[in-house]
């Protein structure tokens, strides 16, 4: 894979596993920030609110250096652990998996749920859609009124996704722009006349 990317999953998706009467429902969602996961857990625990435990994992950032593992009254390791090692063992980042479980009245082991928790998370990933995503970078395009067709052929070559626009006497364009063709971009700016960058 490029070096200015990752891969994520496109949108939310579910798993089931059932043991002993325990039922382990797991939710996969793409997430951007530890924000977003709160948000997502406190969700759950509204709609399942008569559930034993939600136990959780979760990934962020291009190179995973944010994550935690949340085991919510499980033994020691036996959920939170199980369920990043499916999101880890599938290259992925930038997503959360939460398992509700309720309890069937039958004690599963701290190996029964090591077991249990992994196989609903990967049952989950097995239903979402992979997708790769970029590393990207917001910057500002300056230019004259005159140099509008140059600003736009450049958008266009280069395939920009124009967040912002503001087309008064200095235009300004806000872009985003990826980090693997960012220099080339830069240079290209440089060379046409009347046109600049500025970086947020």
């Amino acid at each position: 894979m490029e070096d200015d990317a990752y891969l994520t999953i496109a949108g939310t998706s579910e798993g089931f596993y059932k043991e002993k009467g325990s039922k382990f429902l797991a939710f996969a969602y793409p997430v951007k920030s530890e924000e977003d996961v709160k948000e997502h857990i406190h969700d759950l625990k509204k709609q399942y609110y008569d559930a034993r435990h939600h136990c959780y994992a979760f990934i962020i950032g291009s190179d995973g250096s944010l994550y935690r593992a949340g085991d919510d009254g499980e033994p020691a390791n036996s959920a939170g652990n199980p369920i990043l090692g499916q999101i880890r063992s599938n290259e992925l980042t930038n997503v959360l998996i939460v398992v509700v479980r309720y309890f069937g009245g039958t004690k599963l082991g701290v190996s029964g749920l090591i077991h249990a928790y992994k196989t609903a998370a990967a049952d989950a990933l097995e239903n979402a859609e992979f997708q790769k995503e970029f590393l990207t970078r917001k910057v500002k395009l300056l230019f004259q009124y005159a140099q509008m067709n140059d600003a736009m052929k450049l958008v266009k070559d280069f395939d920009l996704n124009v967040l912002e626009q503001d087309f008064a006497m200095d235009c300004k364009l806000t872009l985003e722009i990826r980090e693997g063709i960012y220099n080339q971009f830069e240079a290209k700016v440089n060379d046409i006349y009347g046109l600049s960058l500025k970086v947020d």
